[in-house]
């Protein structure tokens, strides 16, 4: 018997780890897969190098992705070639939904006895509902995170699992002690640490607001450390585009230590995204700071988004804003600052904080295995013919 053949695809740098993690945890219960794939640093790691660069991918918004349709197209016609070319039995296709449903329609199109499962649905419970059928009508699978999506699904017989968030299961605890020990720091000296975002979007749209945010505090809070945590795909753009913050903050780059700056942080202004999650699990109380272009946003409130929140901790909270957002015509400087100097003189207002973001994690958790875990078994499952799909 052959070994299985699967086709890892991650277009942005959450789906390249979730990626990453899904290929150890099937690599952990057999050796006999052979892989490929397309994505990028995450997956090169483990031995899966993408025959081309898809850091392109990395786009925000509506009218930021017309701009680069053209670019999408290109980079999903490349990838289906590559995927038709490998022969898999089938294809992991992992968040970045316009283009992941672009290569599935093409592969499907071309080669329709390669099985597809998209890693991570649509937000079709915040956005577009729409989307459940579409996504129902290209995939043959949806792993999906929250149990909250799966009546969208049943209507069109999309065969779904739930494997909770991938943030929650890795769930490493940082180390504040070590964080602080390492540079000279007291245990009662004040942290306030920025993370700016994991697009080249976001560096241009939200970063800004958030280190302007921080130069404030740091004028108004005496003694407080202001620690800037780039992401680790997004280092060197930060650098690039932000010469100077090196100058009145200290800008880690050691991605190793970033769960550690977390667990030592006494408060996170932090671009919206997977990491306010991570944030919440090391007890990091956080202010959320979001802007995207003005057709994108009149877009998403006047049409598409049905939630006053764009927050995950709050989307869970019955939608009730437990982490405060400051997001658009709201993303200001001296607003996120007003309320994160108020909440550094106030270690009580700090504590309730953790509590409630403590509350939101419990509703977003799905008890056994881990995400990466789940996942394997059910790509496994898939790919074995083990699982009775709606094509067949």
């Amino acid at each position: 018997m052959s070994a299985l053949r699967l086709f890892m695809v991650a277009g942005e740098a959450s789906g390249d780890l979730l990626a990453r993690e899904v290929v150890q945890a099937i690599r952990r219960e057999t050796d006999d897969v052979e892989f490929a794939g397309i994505g990028g640093q995450e997956l090169a790691s483990v031995g899966i190098h993408s025959p081309f660069d898809i850091s392109s991918l990395s786009i925000l918004g509506f009218a930021e992705g017309i701009r680069a349709y053209g670019t999408v197209v290109k980079l999903a016609d490349a990838a289906a070639d590559a995927i038709v070319a490998f022969k898999p039995d089938a294809v992991v296709l992992v968040d970045s939904w316009g283009f992941m449903l672009r290569v599935a329609q093409r592969v499907r199109t071309r080669a329709p006895e390669i099985k597809l499962i998209k890693l991570i649905g649509p937000q079709v419970w915040a956005t577009r509902p729409g989307r459940a059928k579409t996504l129902a009508q290209t995939v043959d699978y949806l792993l999906c995170m929250h149990d909250m999506e799966v009546p969208y699904y049943e209507p069109y017989g999309l065969p779904t699992t739930v494997i909770g968030n991938p943030a929650l299961s890795r769930n490493r605890p940082g180390d504040g002690q070590r964080f602080r020990a390492a540079r000279g720091m007291a245990q009662d000296e004040k942290i306030c640490l920025v993370l700016p975002g994991s697009r080249r979007s976001e560096l241009a749209k939200v970063a800004p607001a958030l280190l302007e945010a921080a130069k404030l505090v740091s004028s108004a809070v005496p003694g407080v450390r202001i620690i800037v945590s780039p992401s680790g795909n997004m280092a060197e753009a930060f650098d690039e585009a932000f010469p100077d913050v090196s100058g009145w903050a200290e800008v880690l780059h050691a991605p190793e230590e970033r769960y550690d700056a977390m667990a030592a942080a006494d408060l996170a202004l932090a671009c919206s995204g997977t990491v306010t999650s991570e944030l919440a699990m090391q007890g990091t109380p956080m202010i959320v700071a979001y802007r995207t272009g003005w057709l994108t946003w009149a877009l998403a409130r006047g049409l598409l988004y049905k939630k006053r929140h764009i927050t995950l901790l709050n989307i869970v909270s019955d939608d009730q804003e437990i982490v405060p957002e400051f997001v658009q015509t709201r993303q200001k400087p001296d607003l996120i600052a007003e309320t994160a100097i108020q909440w550094l003189s106030e270690p009580k207002r700090l504590q309730a904080q953790k509590e409630a973001q403590q509350a939101a994690l419990v509703r977003m958790q799905v008890g056994g295995h881990s995400s990466a875990e789940i996942a394997a078994a059910t790509i496994l499952s898939v790919a074995r013919g083990q699982v009775v799909l709606t094509q067949e």
